[in-house]
């Protein structure tokens, strides 16, 4: 029944933004500085993990010799 309103086009995005400017003006600063610490956090959480697996991957290798195991069986 709605399909005929499909996906807005420039201008209507340009009156959902400015919507949203009026609405959240005056608190979007501060929105945003919180993004971007959340943001920069996830990607520390992402590198610490990284690191984890990788100093786990290396203590394997050294234990076993550095040779992958044998998967054919």
């Amino acid at each position: 029944m709605l399909a005929f309103l499909g996906m807005p086009g420039g201008g209507e995005w340009l009156i959902v933004l400015l919507i949203a400017l009026l609405l959240f003006g005056s608190r979007l600063p501060s929105v945003m500085r919180s993004m971007g610490k959340s943001i920069n956090e996830f990607k520390k959480g992402l590198h610490e993990a990284e690191e984890d697996l990788n100093s786990t991957g290396d203590r394997d290798d050294s234990a076993s010799g550095g040779e992958p195991p044998d998967l054919a069986g």
